[in-house]
């Protein structure tokens, strides 16, 4: 969410009304450098807060909702799945309902330019039983956490309400972010920061999980092309070409901090600890997005190698902003 509305602050005109509940994940430090811009508003709110979101979207009659609001990590979901059923389910209904009141009472030219882009993720597919398997716009949902089943009922809701109300969505399921000011109990940035630390690095069973990879900054310049000029009542698929397997992550990590800060004794990877699998973990996800480069003319600009580099060396420029979020 933050890096989108950086990208919409420093690369176009729009203004932009940011819609977030605070919770652990939240971090308005992400955003200091617009915090102050004349285009940027801010509501602590919680989409499960009918009325609030009603009245943010009659102040501020907003042109196009991008609703990228949720909880999103698997593990919390196994431990905690009713704080992702409020909010992955629920909350999308709301979120839906309150649009849709307020796009009925537009007039005809607003009515026409109005859109509301669901964002998703690859984990509704389930996961993938050969290794040159791809998940394309078509691929049937077979949800494996509870995580992942909410996205999907939140996905289910958005195409029944352009079926049934011919209210004006869009939608992409995207596949793992990683990139600049991403909460640490996520992958790429757990690693660093627990090498940083000299800390255990904890990989799920011997790390041959494939994820395709996707630098956030070019997640949301395809989020905001997609709200923009995507069809309506279409999904689209957002990917960054970069195939991995996690214990590849690791070492690679491992590696760029070794040519950086190398230990004085053994090295980054003699942290690396393999511990038991988690439950239903999918083996491997790998996402078909060529539909978005087609239809839209969009491609990632970074490579795993460029988009990993850069990653690990903010988070080495912004240990302020980490020791925050792990305080908070």
């Amino acid at each position: 969410g933050s890096a989108v509305i950086r990208h919409i602050i420093q690369n176009t005109n729009d203004l932009i009304v940011n819609v977030d509940k605070l919770t652990y994940a939240g971090n308005l430090e992400s955003l200091k450098g617009i915090e102050r811009n004349p285009r940027y508003t801010f509501h602590q709110t919680d989409i499960c807060d009918v009325k609030a979101i009603e009245d943010i979207f009659f102040v501020h009659q907003p042109d196009l909702v991008m609703h990228l609001a949720a909880e999103s990590h698997v593990d919390r979901s196994i431990d905690s799945p009713g704080d992702f059923i409020e909010t992955n389910i629920v909350g999308t209904y709301n979120m839906l309902e309150v649009a849709r009141a307020y796009w009925i009472h537009l007039d005809e030219i607003k009515k026409l330019t109005f859109r509301f882009h669901h964002i998703s993720t690859d984990e509704v597919f389930g996961d993938l039983e050969g290794d040159d398997d791809l998940f394309t716009e078509e691929t049937p949902y077979a949800p494996s956490s509870p995580y992942s089943a909410s996205k999907a009922a939140s996905d289910h809701l958005v195409r029944a309400w352009f079926r049934t109300y011919n209210f004006p969505v869009v939608i992409t399921n995207c596949s793992n972010n990683y990139g600049p000011y991403q909460f640490p109990e996520k992958l790429i940035p757990l690693v660093i920061l627990n090498a940083l630390s000299g800390a255990e690095l904890p990989i799920y069973g011997a790390g041959d999980q494939v994820r395709d990879w996707l630098f956030v900054d070019d997640h949301a310049e395809a989020l905001y092309k997609v709200g923009l000029e995507g069809v309506l009542g279409e999904t689209y698929n957002i990917g960054g070409h970069n195939e991995k397997r996690n214990i590849d992550v690791v070492n690679t990590i491992c590696d760029i901090l070794e040519d950086i800060i190398p230990l004085e004794k053994g090295s980054y990877r003699d942290l690396i600890t393999h511990v038991a699998d988690r439950p239903g973990h999918d083996l491997r996800y790998a996402i078909d997005a060529s539909k978005i480069a087609r239809d839209l003319n969009w491609l990632p600009k970074e490579t795993f190698e460029s988009g990993i580099k850069k990653t690990v060396l903010w988070y080495l420029d912004n240990q302020s902003w980490c020791n925050s979020v792990k305080n908070k």
